[in-house]
This record gives structure tokens, sequence and C-alpha cells, in this order.
């Protein structure tokens, strides 16, 4: 209530740059919080997702360690790419080389199948478990018992390709022989993946076998009730948006390396999602499919469904494809999939996860037993069962068709007046707000007791948004600020 107050008592011109920060102050609290991670934090250039505040130990979704880096965001893939986005707003060079060393780390640690997997412990003893791309150039071609299966899961390998991207094609980094080496051959390793279908399995340990059928999505004669315990990682997916994300990379390859295979590829992912849509009664689609392209179980909380979740997504990549290449039959399936949703909306305006295939009946898990039921009753708490954001997605999608594809290429593309870009960096000014008030003197942000990759991500790109829409927002946004 008192700062409000004093905010009251202040005249207009003070109200307006307590709303809009000074771009240099922003600048300086990026500049310290970059200098804590990589030299407090950094393991080899590369970061875990989060770390104990003595700094004892660094924390991924599975392991503990102080030698330990994430790759699976947030950690150092999701780091680096805020670092070169830093770079790119600021030109200040501390950014760029902080990005240099996270690339180094990805390339220390890529997997001699070209990705990577959920993260890298550079302790010798642990190391030692993997077959890395780094001893195969040394000579090392033979994995033997070391593990070296690449990861698509939770945006892993793809985050990496991300980063790698943005930073190999910064006009600094063009003359990086072994960025552009590991990059080029993470890319050519991804597409090396694809089956003849268009899809990706979970995780690959090479090129997909070009002698898998295609085939439409069909419903099964009949699926076990309980948990086969099946290995699944070479499973068509799209559990976790992991098509989702791995468009995202073929079309920023595309973009960026200017070579039409990678738009090819993500032609014929598109052709998968088409033919992966479910017939009728429920044209939606599932998260993970057999060769034969039947609906099937991953792991014991994900049954053979149709599923209210991973069907948006697909849709989602379906409108992205019909913009970037016009193709209207990409749109095709969408109209089915909405008539579906429609009549599959649970009594609270939630949807399940999981549909039960032809029947449509919501499917759910009993806690601890993972007895498949009907009943939501005991549910599990570590999984989304039930969904309460798909209709605001719905009717976010729905507005996004509504647009003209000229004007949806325009947006996809970014500000490109003093105007626009001044408006980006006033929608940025209140998130600019919170990550200045909440930085510690150190520079770093905490997530409960922990210090969390995660919270510098979140802050470092507000600020980046703010400081590049007040630079390139030139007189229009200078005269926001008296």
């Amino acid at each position: 209530m008192k700062r409000l107050l004093s905010l009251l008592c202040l005249p207009l011109s003070a109200l307006a740059a307590e709303a809009l920060p000074d771009p240099a102050e922003v600048t300086a609290a990026m500049k310290k919080a970059t200098a804590y991670y990589t030299t407090k934090l950094a393991v080899h250039g590369g970061y875990a997702s989060a770390w104990k505040k003595d700094l004892s130990t660094g924390i991924t979704e599975a392991h503990e360690s102080k030698t330990l880096i994430s790759i699976q965001p947030p950690g150092t893939t999701t780091v680096g790419l805020a670092l070169v986005r830093a770079f790119r707003a600021t030109g200040d060079t501390q950014f760029l080389e902080a990005a240099k060393a996270a690339g180094k780390a990805l390339i220390a640690c890529q997997l001699s199948s070209g990705g990577w997997a959920d993260d890298f412990d550079f302790a010798e003893e642990k190391s030692k478990e993997w077959h890395l791309r780094q001893q195969v150039l040394a000579g090392d071609k033979e994995p033997g018992k070391r593990r070296y299966r690449s990861t698509l899961d939770d945006h892993k390998t793809q985050s990496a390709l991300l980063f790698l991207l943005e930073l190999a094609y910064l006009p600094e980094c063009r003359e990086d022989a072994a960025l552009q080496a590991c990059l080029t051959f993470g890319l050519d390793s991804l597409l090396g993946a694809q089956y003849p279908n268009g899809a990706w399995p979970q995780q690959f340990e090479g090129p997909a076998d070009a002698r898998t059928p295609v085939l439409k999505a069909s419903y099964p004669e009949d699926w076990p009730r309980k948990f086969p315990k099946a290995n699944y990682v070479s499973y068509y997916t799209l559990n976790d948006g992991n098509l989702q994300r791995i468009l995202e990379v073929l079309l920023r390859a595309h973009e960026l390396v200017k070579e039409e295979r990678f738009l090819t590829a993500a032609k014929k992912l598109g052709d998968f999602l088409i033919l992966a849509q479910m017939p009728e009664p429920q044209p939606g689609w599932a998260q993970q499919y057999d060769h034969e392209m039947h609906p099937v179980w991953a792991r014991k909380f994900e049954p053979p469904s149709v599923t209210g979740g991973e069907s948006l997504g697909a849709m989602e990549t379906l409108q992205e494809l019909h913009v970037v290449t016009g193709d209207e039959r990409y749109l095709k399936p969408l109209a089915a999939a909405f008539e579906w949703y429609a009549r599959s909306a649970l009594p609270d305006g939630k949807y399940a996860r999981f549909y039960e295939l032809k029947t449509n009946k919501p499917l759910y898990f009993v806690k601890d037993t993972y007895e498949l039921v009907y009943d939501d009753g005991n549910l599990p708490t570590h999984y989304g069962f039930k969904l309460d954001s798909v209709q605001r997605d719905l009717e976010r999608l729905k507005e996004r068709l509504k647009m003209p594809r000229e004007e949806a290429l325009a947006k996809r593309a970014g500000p490109s007046s003093e105007k626009s870009w001044a408006s980006r960096a006033k929608g940025a000014a209140g998130k600019v707000q919170a990550a200045l008030k909440s930085q510690t003197p150190e520079g770093y942000w905490l997530k409960g007791e922990e210090i969390d990759a995660g919270e510098f991500v979140k802050h470092v790109q507000a600020m980046t948004i703010y400081v590049e829409g007040a630079k390139k927002g030139g007189e229009v946004f200078a005269k926001m600020r008296p």
C-alpha cells in the first residue's frame, strides 16, 4: 500500500521512468547475471538445470553432481540461446564469449550418433560411459558397451541444435570450424533419423531403416490393458511436443543454412501427421505409434489412446506448416479434429489426456498401482491426466487460422518499425521490473531454495526483448521515457 501511495505522489514523468527502466540499468543486470553464471556455475562452459545455494551440487532432472551439465531445458542449451540473443540485442561480447563456452560444452559431449542425451557429467568415470563424436574423430570408432543413443524426448537434441544454429550463424562464429562441424553432423544425423513416412522416433542410434513401411494410422484389433514393458524408443513419437520441436529446428535451419533439404524434411513431417490422424470416430492423434501405425503403450502411464494433449500439438504443427509453405492440404485434417474435440470435453470443460480407442471414454490410472481405469478419483500426481488449458489453446488456434497467410508471415518475421519495436519493449517492461527486483545482489535468481537456470532464461529473455526494443524503437521509445 505504501508503495502504491508513493507512486501516486510522483509526477507523470517519474511514473513513466518507473514503468520503463533505463535500458543501461537492464543491460547491467544481464551482465551481472552472466558474470555469476560463467564464474560460479559453469562446468566446461555448460550449465546444470539448478544448483544448491552453497554451489556444492548441480542438479538435473535425473542426477546431481558438481561436474554435471544439462542438455534438457532448462540448462546449457536454453541458457546458451538466451546468451546469443542477449549478444544480438546489445553487441556486448561478454554474452558472446559465454555463449561460445556453452557451445564448446555441447561439442565436447555430442554423442557418436549425432545428438545428445539428457545430461552429461564431465567427471572422468562418468564420461567414460558414453561414446562421443570427439572419440570417433580421434579414431575410437566402436562404441562397445558405451552408450551413444541420442534422445529427442523433452526437447533435448532439438534445443541443442537450435542453440548451435543461432550461435554458428553469428558472423563472429562463422569461421569456428569445430562449431560448424558439430552443427553439421548434428543436423545430418537428425535428418538421417527421419523415417520414410516423415516421423521421428523418441531416440535414435543412427539412420532410420529405409525399409520401414509407409502406412496410414488405424485401430489395432485389440490392445493390452496392462503395461507390457515394451521398448518404445523407436516408435513414432508425438509425446511432449517431439515433432513440434523438430519442426522448429528444420524451419530455422532452412532459414539460416538455406538448404532445401530442411524444408523437404519439414514437409515430410507434415505428411506423417496427415497419415497419423486416426480415422473416425476419433480423428485426433496418439502419443506414439508402432511401425504398423497403431497407437501403442510407452511408459506405464501412457496407454494406447487418442490424446487430448498431443492432438492439439499436431494441429498447431500443421497450421505452422501451412503458414510457411502455403500448402492447403496441411489444413484439411483440422476440421474433423476440432469436431472431435468439441464432443470430447469433460463435464468441467477440461480434457482427458487419454481417450480409449474407439469408445472415446476418458482413461485414467490408479495412484501407486497404475491400474488402468475409467475413474479419475485416485490419480497419480506426477503427470497431467486432465488438461485445463486445451480449450483456451484451441480458441487461440482458431484465431490464428482466421488470419490471412500474409499477415501470419509478417507476424512470424517480428517487428519492422520503430513503433512496433517500442511497443514490444513496453510490453516487456513489467517482466523486466520483476526481474530487477528479484535478482539477488550476486546476480542470480532463485526458485524456491535453489539457483535456477530456468529463472535465468526467463528473466534474461525478458530483459533482452526490452533492451532490443528500446534500441530499435529509437525516438518512439525515447519519447516514452522522459
